[in-house]
């Protein structure tokens, strides 16, 4: 069995995803690659053996029925021309039995597709269930310490004798109430005054600019997505728990950018002079983060909705690996600009997340806090999403392939704005680095 991701499964997305024939892995590399797909997931901890081979015995029985199906039809179609020529003939009789074996073939076709649907949404009940696999270089590991650091830059701030962490900085200059949040809405959902309001508009505008000055298309996306487009990315029904629902109009609020975004391509066929295909977005994102609690979540460090800003690229398959490093290093130079300290990991195969074949996470220090904090994770999905998308591209041989995708936080405010607070506090206030005090329209908060 697959440990750890058996789960109720949406009814809805069987549906969808009966109707639409899409496996999750693509099957002819289950059925061919078993023992290598069976290896490369218990990297993520998952035992997937019985679960691999069960997706293969049912596809066996799938192709059978899909065979008896076809013959059946063949069958049904060489007598209705046979019919039709003894009828010419004047051989009534004849074709009166022949037409006899129609009716029961048409009645046997019912049966046999009944059969063959119970059989696709049997295989994909167990395919929605298979992570993606992870890239060859992941490192082993079960938990966040076992990631793998890759590169660490800036220097630890000093700070002053009377600093404090962002939440009483908040209070203190009145830029961000967490009460008020609580009050009006609950627990994760603060409001921003003041300079703080203008400290996150600085924030997206900043994140924007360096994005479109980057060659990524502006894109301003909608905040709900429909169940189709949950399912595409992955999001669902994996993280079904953690995304807010709409119920009566069966949508749900955006966990990031990514989604809504990524699925504007959904059942496209691309052009591959198009390659990179790259979009950036800024959006609210709503998280419900069920079970959080405790000191780590204090403050910014954990809302329920935040802002980011998205990056999100489309690309062949064979650079798509040298795409996630070009997407490590922009985002690597926004925090350069921050003049914030951060080091970046290569999760390990625990720690990442059920679409990833590969995911850098980058952290920034936060001084007042003497913690890491995450603020960013740049991944490839190599064909995962692509593939149950249907996102694909003709190749130089006219072959149609499968896409592949990637997105990066380009970045993520809460913890941003939580480390720019408490590393550049000072007695007279809190100075904004010099990339984004032309954005804020001051240098200080007071």
């Amino acid at each position: 069995m697959v440990t750890n991701l058996v789960r109720f499964f949406n009814p809805i997305l069987l549906t969808f995803a009966l109707q639409n024939r899409i496996p999750m892995l693509e099957l002819n590399y289950i059925r061919e690659n078993a023992a290598e797909v069976a290896q490369r997931l218990a990297i993520k901890n998952i035992d997937a053996a019985e679960t691999l081979q069960k997706i293969i015995d049912i596809d066996a029985r799938r192709r059978e029925a899909q065979k008896n199906l076809d013959d059946n039809l063949a069958e049904a179609n060489n007598i209705a021309r046979q019919v039709g020529e003894l009828f010419k003939s004047g051989k009534t009789a004849e074709a009166n039995v022949l037409k006899a074996r129609t009716a029961e073939l048409k009645i046997l076709a019912k049966d046999l597709s009944e059969n063959l649907d119970n059989l696709v949404v049997e295989q994909n009940n167990a395919l929605v269930l298979l992570p993606n696999v992870p890239h060859p270089s992941v490192p082993r590991g079960k938990t966040p310490e076992d990631n793998e650091i890759v590169h660490s830059e800036g220097a630890m701030p000093e700070l002053y004798e009377g600093a404090v962490p962002h939440w009483d900085l908040a209070s203190k200059y009145d830029i961000i109430d967490f009460e008020l949040g609580n009050k009006v809405t609950g627990a994760g959902f603060p409001f921003y005054k003041g300079q703080g309001a203008r400290l996150q508009r600085a924030l997206i505008g900043f994140f924007l600019d360096n994005a479109v000055e980057a060659g990524y298309l502006e894109i301003q996306p909608p905040l709900v997505v429909n169940e189709a487009s949950g399912y595409g990315t992955g999001q669902l029904p994996d993280k079904d728990g953690q995304m807010y629902y709409c119920e009566i109009d069966k949508l749900y609020l955006i966990p990031t950018a990514e989604v809504p975004i990524t699925n504007i391509y959904r059942d496209v066929i691309v052009k591959s002079a198009d390659f990179p295909i790259k979009n950036a977005a800024y959006s609210n994102c709503f998280r419900r983060e069920a079970g959080s609690y405790g000191k780590d979540v204090r403050g910014l460090n954990r809302l329920h909705q935040f802002d980011k800003v998205e990056i999100v690229q489309i690309q062949h398959p064979d650079k798509s690996y040298e795409t996630l490093e070009e997407m490590r290093d922009y985002v690597a130079g926004l925090l350069r600009k921050l003049e914030l300290p951060f080091r970046i990991l290569k999760l390990c195969g625990g720690d990442m997340s059920f679409t990833s074949s590969l995911t850098y996470d980058f952290e920034v220090y936060s001084a007042a806090q003497q913690r890491w904090l995450e603020v960013s994770s740049v991944s490839n999905f190599e064909s995962f999403q692509a593939n149950r998308m249907k996102l694909r591209f003709k190749d130089e041989n006219g072959k149609t392939r499968l896409c592949h995708t990637l997105n990066g936080s380009a970045l993520a405010l809460p913890r941003i704005v939580a480390s720019l607070l408490e590393n550049n506090q000072t007695a007279e206030g809190i100075r904004m680095p010099a990339a984004l005090a032309k954005y804020t329209g001051f240098d200080m908060i007071r």
